[in-house]
């Protein structure tokens, strides 16, 4: 990946080339996993349109984000039938509590962390995703993850454009500085069962 690409998606810095080889080499296990992340985003969604009922943007927005997280989900467990894979759970890596913990609890800091927590995890989606499709050894399945990464990025944008609507720009760009570290420093140390976001 090139720093100008890491730059566009608001990442600190680009997956390194063993994370690459870690999921390549575990491609049922990414696939599990995936399939988990999918749920995961579309109940985070749906957690903040019933957290913030009242705000009528963020509610229209996250349910159109909600419902193709949803699509996906049975997009990657029909993969998962494909290739004869148990829908089991797998423990979740580090990266997704150590960065829900940076959200601060009181209003409003809580709902601007959580925008671009989403936003975060969404960007570093949308850059695994295009390197699974660039590398994965089953042309189909790369193809299938080239097809999600569009979703990924306009996913990240209704995120970065929430925030920027409810909070003012300065705001918004200073934490998301500060919060786009904190995701680089978890994905410093390759975690050592393959994951999406290890």
């Amino acid at each position: 990946m090139s720093t100008k690409t890491a730059t566009i998606n608001i990442l600190k810095t680009p997956t390194q080339q063993d994370w690459i080889e870690q999921a390549i080499g575990n491609i049922e296990t990414i696939l599990l996993d995936h399939s988990q992340c999918e749920r995961k985003a579309a109940g985070v969604a749906l957690n903040l349109m019933f957290r913030y009922p009242s705000s009528a943007l963020l509610v229209r927005k996250l349910t159109a984000i909600a419902q193709e997280e949803l699509e996906h989900f049975e997009q990657v467990n029909q993969w998962l039938d494909k290739k004869n894979i148990p829908l089991t759970s797998l423990s979740p890596p580090p990266y997704g509590k150590k960065l829900n913990s940076q959200i601060r609890p009181q209003e409003p800091d809580r709902l601007l962390d959580s925008l671009l927590v989403s936003a975060l995890i969404e960007a570093r989606s949308h850059e695994r995703l295009g390197l699974l499709g660039t590398h994965c050894r089953d042309q189909e399945l790369g193809k299938f993850y080239r097809s999600l990464m569009a979703s990924e990025a306009r996913h990240y944008g209704l995120y970065w454009t929430l925030a920027d609507t409810y909070f003012e720009r300065t705001l918004v760009q200073q934490r998301l500085e500060e919060l786009s570290q904190v995701e680089s420093d978890i994905l410093s140390t390759l975690y050592p069962k393959p994951r999406i976001h290890s």
